[in-house]
């Protein structure tokens, strides 16, 4: 079984990163081959500036090697480093309608917030069906926002094998529904985009402030409180042990119990959890020429891969 993950280099890593999708990455790199890969190609519809590109690339490359992931077991690289990727995605653009194109979530909503429909927006999807369907990836861990993306790329991939015979796998999604979507301090998903969000890595005062600002009702502090609707109790179930987490709530339930006690709890499970990966971090950054080291090898990997798709292809549209 191949496992495909990949994630835009787009500004400082959330815990929402974390647990929608960075460690089930690495919990699946155990469980078949693993590819993933740094999606810098998708970072370019955002028109990002070149040195805060290369940055982000370097610095989320550190973070996911510090949350675990094992270079040893998993192919790990830069999505511009495999070329392949884009003729693949030119072959497929001509199999696809621009009308399909256009009733793609991601697509209108990017518009309605106000982005210029340029044909890098438009094509999106092509692009992430292409670093799919390019090393015949069996499953691929998305989260609910990418579920239709992923319908999009089965869609290609069926109607590309129906023209031209059976060249590519379907690829099955995988969403993990108790972190599928992780609240944000203002209740809404978390997202850069929303500005919501808890970094994985950073100063402990700042991390604490951004805590502290979860949005939960006004409630007094001598009243009772619902557990299951507060924003606070959902962030430390990811955290805490099932304990924990039940201790939490019947402190919740009783009474005379505020939410600022809650949020300093979540801190500090949080400042907790995250320790040994910002131990680990540290070390990375210390040593960005093995980082890079790492990510050139596994580039090659990948690339003899998308060789054997682009191989195939070439000779079903009759490049060869």
């Amino acid at each position: 079984m191949r496992i495909l993950s990949g994630i835009q280099p787009s500004g400082v890593p959330h815990i929402g990163n974390y647990f929608g999708m960075m460690r089930q990455a690495c919990a699946l790199q155990s469980k078949g081959e693993s590819f993933l890969f740094i999606a810098d190609y998708h970072s370019l519809t955002t028109s990002p500036d070149p040195k805060t590109l290369r940055e982000n690339t370097l610095n989320l490359a550190i973070d996911f090697m510090a949350c675990g992931l094992d270079m040893d077991k998993t192919v790990f690289f830069r999505q511009s480093d495999v070329p392949q990727v884009t003729e693949l995605m030119w072959i497929l653009n001509n199999i696809v309608g621009v009308g399909f194109l256009e009733r793609a979530h991601s697509y209108k909503d990017k518009i309605a917030k106000g982005f210029a429909p340029n044909n890098g927006l438009l094509s999106y999807p092509v692009l992430m069906a292409a670093d799919i369907l390019l090393y015949q990836s069996n499953l691929v861990p998305v989260g609910k926002d990418q579920k239709q993306h992923l319908e999009i790329t089965r869609d290609i991939a069926i109607r590309f094998n129906t023209i031209y015979g059976d060249t590519f796998v379907l690829p099955e999604e995988l969403i993990p529904e108790e972190v599928a979507i992780v609240p944000g301090t203002d209740g809404q998903k978390m997202s850069k985009s929303y500005d919501n969000t808890i970094p994985i890595f950073g100063k402990e005062k700042a991390i604490r402030k951004t805590v502290m600002n979860v949005v939960t009702d006004c409630t007094p502090l001598e009243d009772p409180k619902d557990p299951d609707k507060c924003n606070v109790v959902a962030l430390y179930k990811l955290v805490a042990t099932p304990a924990e987490l039940a201790d939490l709530k019947a402190k919740y339930r009783a009474g005379n119990y505020g939410y600022g006690h809650a949020k300093q709890a979540l801190f500090e499970k949080l400042w907790e959890y995250f320790r040994p990966m910002r131990e680990r971090r540290d070390e990375l950054a210390a040593n960005v020429d093995y980082v890079w080291q790492c990510l050139a090898a596994n580039a090659e990997k990948a690339q003899v891969e998308a060789e054997k798709t682009m191989t195939k292809v070439r000779y079903a549209v009759g490049l060869r």
